[in-house]
């Protein structure tokens, strides 16, 4: 099984054990490339074709960069570096696992790295099926929609969601609420979709996204 999530984790727990954020972030940028051979390692047990391996292993090493970007820059907590890591995590399990159908979530026309201000974010989430499957939102885990991680309380307003719509193509628009963030706050949310035939779930696929509050 791959480490999909570390939502178990409390966020605090790396207060205790590092000495300043500065020392934390070291840590945890070398933690992603570490347990980044992990993953690479699972796209060389899976056997694909060319094409798709490469593709796999570009997207895992994309995100180690951009990760360990966000890490060095953006991070000003220890609770904001451990968001920053579990995100890195996440996406690095998503690219090992690949997409077997076409999902995009976007914030502010932007994916997987976005800018938002505070208040309430509008979240896109697009996906169609391959020929003969119908697209819906999915549960991360079966009593919780979305897995969401921040520095400040967040919600993602569920109440507008009819729950088993399928759609040929899903164009979703979310709200989340994030008018308690300020500048500087970090948010990672995953969204999942699942393919449908017939009315059982054929596949489905976690999409990942980090906002900076500015």
């Amino acid at each position: 099984m791959l480490p999909l999530d570390k939502d178990s984790l409390p966020y605090d727990e790396g207060s205790e054990r590092a000495s300043s954020v500065d020392d934390y972030k070291v840590t945890c940028i070398q933690f992603i490339k570490d347990i980044s051979n992990d993953y690479l390692a699972w796209v060389d047990y899976y056997k694909l074709p060319p094409e798709e391996d490469k593709k796999r292993r570009d997207r895992i090493l994309a995100t180690v960069e951009r990760t360990n970007e966000w890490l060095a820059k953006v991070a000003t907590t220890i609770k904001g570096v451990d968001v920053v890591m579990n995100d890195g995590i996440q996406k690095m399990a998503e690219n090992t696992a690949g997409n077997p159908f076409q999902i995009g979530v976007f914030v502010n026309n932007s994916s997987g790295y976005t800018l938002a201000k505070s208040g309430i974010i509008d979240i896109n989430v697009k996906a169609v099926g391959r020929e003969g499957y119908k697209v819906k939102l999915g549960w991360h885990q079966k009593d919780r929609r979305f897995l969401i991680s921040s520095t400040t309380t967040v919600s993602i307003d569920e109440s507008h969601i009819v729950e088993g719509q399928e759609f040929d193509l899903l164009d979703l628009h979310l709200k989340m609420n994030a008018q308690e963030c300020k500048p500087r706050d970090i948010i990672s949310f995953t969204v999942i979709v699942s393919e449908m035939s017939e009315g059982q779930e054929h596949e489905r696929r976690g999409v990942t996204t980090i906002v900076h509050v500015t």
